[in-house]
């Protein structure tokens, strides 16, 4: 009975994960032009105004979020180019929108 009824099951594409294939791709080089200011909780965090060096986007100015120490003139590897760090309210040293 149904032996010869087989089961379809269909090939969805994974629309719930927009840019995985941007991220499993090369990375960006983009060099740090300015340095805006400290967040997160402790502060741990130093926003950069990066200017991207390679790829679709080269010449793009946009605002990121770093761990780590930095300088001027860093060269940072990103993963992915769409995604911009929200402004930082105010100039703080530490604490992130105090």
């Amino acid at each position: 009975m149904g032996s010869n009824k087989r089961q379809q099951v269909k090939e969805t594409k994974s629309e719930g994960f927009k840019g995985v294939e941007k991220i499993v791709g090369q990375a960006v080089p983009a060099v740090i032009e300015e340095i805006i200011g400290r967040t997160g909780f402790r502060g741990e965090i130093t926003q950069v105004r990066v200017k991207i060096l390679e790829g679709r986007d080269k010449d793009k100015t946009m605002r990121r979020n770093v761990k780590g120490p930095v300088k001027l003139n860093d060269v940072l590897m990103l993963r992915e180019v769409e995604i911009e760090a929200r402004k930082i309210k105010s100039k703080v040293t530490k604490g992130a929108y105090t």
